[in-house]
């Protein structure tokens, strides 16, 4: 095999005909089989995970095994996965998504399709009569079932939100009571949460339910608006306050989450919401007014209602991972179709640079999102009670921005054309535009990678970041770390992580700009966390840059494991793979570069002082404020 002779990295590349992987301690530790030249991955126990990948990034921590691209699936796995797959592509192939939209319905036809190809039952397990798709092969079909937003969000709102409370907390009654209908679409769900004064912020929610006096039923009201599926679905997952009593005696506020369906009592909803995009996906305000709750439709425990709504959110968000490559890469095909055969000024539009500059960084903005999604679903795959947490958010943030900036190129490229609604690109700009928004903002979701990492960071960096602080206090801490901090200072940290050792050597160049932006990021977290402290909460815009960063290090991290992988097995474009790679590597350690020197000098190079002026004068204004340019003083 071509992967046999010119794959010679000293670690990672000692492979023949085969490589199964599967997350362990070591990348030593992987499996190796002959298999008659074919690549076909073992099934493994999954292994315990001993640390949290993009956590300890804040800490210059990496775990090399994630360098090693994973292959989960085995071959008769894949082939099965591809049987279920080309039903589904047909069908999408066939539905008129441009009737959806201008309808803002979803015909009983085309949900009964759905139906049957036993797509509302894809994470359902199979006791329960669902598909039993692990993250892997869920992220796979989700490609297709994104090609039409309205169908996408429906599907999504079912089973990644709506049922998802019950795969993770229910017990074995609500399981069997609902799941089998779940699966086959005989009940639709619906996830519960937002309410018009709460936004993102769960502890303000006001819906409530009270225990009767009998104990055997809770009577729960509120208001919950924008729900997916919410005028269409029998089964909603609600949070609400309950009250309990603490380990002093005392009545304190607490989130539960219920099993609440449309056929108890007091449930209405609005009528559909207009939307810009997704149209035909319905969207409404559910109502609960003195609902009565049987108390075995309590899902999980009383209190436990955050920790659940957050677990589905976190894993919720790791869809959108697969939906917008899924997308991307059927426009690119057909904005590309459309560049070979357009001429302008007496050639066509592919021979103009700045349309090939466009077109390559939609395709290295896929190719990251394909990569990072892949990666993520490895990891949720072959780990027993996965911290993935930060990575779905990472995926969640960089795919549903470069969708929308991607789309937006598209149209660009296709002028006038583009803008026509008798053509597509018009609403996937519209249908993708909801994606920076739905299930966590991403403005919310920077702060949640940012504060959980620097979080785990600080626990470990404390003593450090104190003497870091005080360094007349610790004259001898201050002097061994003299070295390392003047290296950082003149943003020229010693490069020696070692994670060259387990890519091909070609990617060597690579590598070390990886390892540059691991540790740079160490040494913005410790920066921020010695200049602010406990104030970093408050700091929104150090922040955002932190976030940016660790999202820039996971995307290199997933292109270059992949691309190695590619040109090692020998697959076809393989090294155009490896150029794709390389280049999106430059271009994020350019950004880290600029966020970690504007995290470190503070009152020089960035702006964070001047727009927050500026913008509390707007506010005083109560707008914009500049007098129009035609104003004179007399």
């Amino acid at each position: 095999m071509a992967a046999v002779t010119r794959c010679t990295g000293k670690r990672l590349c000692p492979w023949t005909s085969i490589i199964t992987v599967n997350y362990s301690q070591t990348a030593s530790q992987s499996i190796l089989k002959s298999d008659r030249g074919h690549s076909q991955s073992l099934t493994q126990k999954k292994k315990t995970q001993n640390f949290p990948f993009a956590k300890n990034l804040f800490l210059g921590r990496f775990d090399f095994d994630v360098l090693t691209y994973p292959e989960v699936l085995n071959k008769e796995q894949l082939q099965t996965l591809q049987e279920m797959v080309a039903p589904v592509e047909k069908f999408f192939s066939e539905v008129d998504s441009k009737k959806i939209d201008e309808t803002e319905s979803i015909s009983e036809e085309v949900l009964d399709n759905l139906k049957s190809l036993g797509l509302f039952g894809q994470q359902i397990p199979k006791e329960y009569g669902g598909l039993g798709l692990s993250a892997t092969e869920y992220a796979r079909l989700d490609e297709v079932t994104s090609l039409d937003g309205s169908l996408g969000v429906t599907l999504a709102a079912h089973q990644a939100f709506g049922l998802k409370g019950l795969l993770i907390a229910g017990n074995e009654q609500q399981k069997q009571n609902y799941l089998p209908r779940l699966a086959t679409g005989k009940l639709i769900a619906a996830f519960c949460l937002t309410e018009a004064g709460s936004g993102s912020d769960l502890a303000e929610i006001q819906s409530r339910a009270v225990l009767s006096e009998d104990k055997k039923k809770w009577i729960l009201n509120g208001n919950k608006v924008w729900i997916s599926n919410g005028g269409i679905a029998d089964l909603f997952t609600v949070f609400a306050k309950t009250e309990i009593e603490d380990h002093k005696g005392e009545k304190i506020d607490t989130i539960t989450a219920f099993l609440v369906e449309r056929g108890f009592h007091g449930v209405s909803s609005g009528k559909p919401e207009k939307k810009l995009g997704i149209r035909g996906s319905n969207t409404c305000e559910v109502v609960f007014e003195n609902t009565p709750v049987p108390v075995e439709n309590v899902l999980g425990e009383v209190g436990e209602g955050f920790k659940i709504a957050m677990d589905i959110l976190n894993s919720g968000r790791f869809s959108m991972g697969s939906s917008s490559p899924g997308v991307l890469k059927k426009l690119i095909g057909l904005v590309t179709e459309h560049v070979i055969n357009r001429q302008q000024i007496g050639k066509p539009l592919s021979e103009f640079e700045l349309i090939q500059e466009k077109i390559t960084k939609m395709t290295e903005l896929t190719y990251a999102m394909e990569s990072m999604t892949y990666l993520t679903a490895g990891m949720l795959d072959s780990f027993e009670n996965p911290d993935c947490s930060v990575e779905t958010a990472i995926v969640k943030v960089y795919s549903s921005e470069g969708c929308w900036h991607a789309v937006s190129e598209c149209l660009q490229i296709l002028g006038v054309m583009g803008y026509m609604k008798d053509y597509p690109f018009e609403r996937y700009l519209r249908d993708s535009r909801f994606m920076m928004i739905f299930e966590g903002t991403n403005e919310i979701l920077r702060m949640f990678i940012a504060l959980t990492g620097v979080h785990h960071a600080g626990l470990e960096l404390k003593d450090t970041v104190m003497k870091l602080r005080n360094p007349l206090m610790n004259p001898n801490y201050i002097i061994s770390r003299l070295w390392q901090r003047r290296q950082q200072a003149a943003d020229n940290p010693t490069l020696n992580l070692g994670l060259d050792g387990y890519l091909h050597p070609s990617l060597h160049t690579a590598a070390k700009l990886l390892e540059y932006c691991v540790l740079r990021l160490q040494y913005g977290v410790e920066i921020a966390l010695a200049r602010h402290g406990r104030e970093i909460v408050e700091r929104h815009m150090v922040l955002k840059r932190l976030a940016d960063v660790v999202i820039d290090i996971y995307v290199m991290t997933a292109v270059l494991g992949r691309a190695s992988r590619s040109y090692c097995i020998g697959l076809q474009d393989s090294k155009e793979e490896m150029l794709l790679a390389v280049t999106i590597c430059h271009g994020a350690h350019a950004r880290v570069k600029q966020n970690i020197l504007e995290i470190e000098e503070v009152s020089v190079t960035n702006m964070d002082d001047s727009y927050k002026d500026l913008a509390k004068h707007v506010f005083k204004n109560r707008g914009y404020f500049p007098q129009h340019p035609l104003t004179r003083n007399y």
